[in-house]
């Protein structure tokens, strides 16, 4: 405060007064600037038109009393701290000038260059501090009310992105309906064409009949695969746990798959080196396992053109997950000597639409849809592999004790 010089008004009609305020102030050691005014209409013209850091009122002036003039200053708004100085110590009247707006109240017998220097500094501090919390509070306000504003967008952008959601749902579910329909109808009709329920074919028809045969039911494939994927992802998927043989289950995908791999002329093997596999269970939907099962060994012999798929079916006592397993794990691995993947491959391999570089790559949802199965059966599953090695996915979940 003693760098700046600042600009006080003294509003007294006694000229003897006005000066003793003056030189008190001066003799204060505070560079100061002084405007004076003799009545209330002559202040209120003064701070109308300038800008002020302290002004010091006398009580009794010809055209009113200071409690009216302090009125009058907070109608224009004043900022700067209001000083009354009186001849009167009447503490009512102290009360009521501060109501009104004063920030201080000093008798005229106590001026002093001490005590106007101290009043001062205390005037200009309070008013500093108030209007620091006044402009703290309207910043608050401000920010809370763009804080509702902001709530109030978030609110409208979820609702939106679940119309979407709902209308992405629809959109899918009545896709694949429609495209299953035909699909279905067309396997229909293949299979009698192959038992020729029309006219004898020849093999060669028959070869072709086989082949558009197995186009369709790819395409089928894929349409119930994007059907699962997003009743997992909508949280409309419906799960009946019951106890699970893994073991009957594994055999009945291999026996499915073994003509594939017999065309393919690949070795498909399951083993277990566990001495009773039968009891071997977990507790899940036993038909969501058996998806992820064909899925994951469907997929090891599409990409896998010469040697093997193995099938090994295990019990693993230790830890495979943050999970903790009560009565141990058991573990599904499927090993392929196919192409293998390299690690920036293996590092998003289940996520969505992600597809290998083989020339029989899928639509991607393939491999999610394991990973969705598996997670909601509170498992895991990891891949193994090298370019050029084959691949070793392995589905761990967790015992189910009978």
């Amino acid at each position: 405060m003693e760098e700046q010089t600042l600009q006080i008004l003294i509003v007294d009609d006694d000229e003897i007064d006005r000066m003793a305020v003056r030189r008190a102030l001066l003799k204060s050691g505070i560079p100061v600037e002084v405007a004076e005014a003799a009545t209330c209409a002559e202040a209120l013209i003064l701070l109308e038109t300038n800008c002020y850091d302290c002004a010091f009122f006398d009580y009794g002036l010809p055209d009113g009393n200071g409690l009216n003039l302090i009125r009058s200053a907070c109608q224009l708004n004043v900022q700067h701290p209001l000083v009354v100085l009186t001849g009167q110590g009447d503490e009512r009247i102290a009360v009521d000038l501060m109501k009104a707006g004063a920030t201080d109240y000093l008798p005229k017998s106590q001026i002093s260059t001490e005590t106007l220097t101290q009043v001062l500094r205390n005037a200009i501090r309070l008013n500093r501090a108030q209007r620091e919390v006044i402009e703290t509070s309207n910043q608050l306000k401000l920010n809370n009310e763009l804080l509702q504003q902001q709530n109030r967008d978030l609110e409208q952008q979820r609702d939106r992105i679940a119309i979407q959601n709902l209308q992405r749902e629809d959109f899918i579910a009545h896709l694949t309906h429609d495209l299953r329909t035909p699909l279905v109808a067309a396997n229909l009709m293949f299979k009698l064409f192959e038992q020729e329920a029309f006219c004898p074919l020849s093999k060669d028809m028959h070869d072709a009949i086989l082949a558009m045969d197995r186009s369709n039911q790819n395409l089928l494939d894929l349409v119930n695969t994007i059907l699962e994927v997003n009743r997992y992802e909508s949280g409309n998927k419906q799960l009946t746990y019951t106890t699970c043989d893994l073991w009957d289950i594994i055999q009945a995908v291999v026996e499915e798959l073994q003509p594939l791999a017999q065309y393919k002329s690949i070795d498909l093997i399951l083993k277990s080196e566990h001495p009773d596999p039968q009891s071997l269970k977990i507790l899940g939907d036993c038909q969501e396992i058996r998806r992820a099962i064909a899925n994951l060994v469907g997929n090891a012999l599409k990409f896998t053109d010469t040697g093997s798929v193995e099938i090994d079916l295990d019990f693993c006592p230790t830890s495979v997950s943050e999970t903790v397993a009560v009565n141990g794990w058991v573990s599904i691995s499927v090993r392929d000597t196919g192409l293998g993947m390299s690690a920036a491959e293996q590092a998003v391999i289940f996520e969505r639409f992600r597809t290998g570089k083989h020339r029989q790559a899928g639509s991607g949802l393939g491999l999610h849809l394991v990973a969705r199965i598996v997670n909601t059966h509170a498992g895991k599953i990891t891949v193994t592999s090298e370019p050029g090695q084959g691949s070793l996915f392995i589905i761990c979940l967790p015992v189910h004790q009978v």
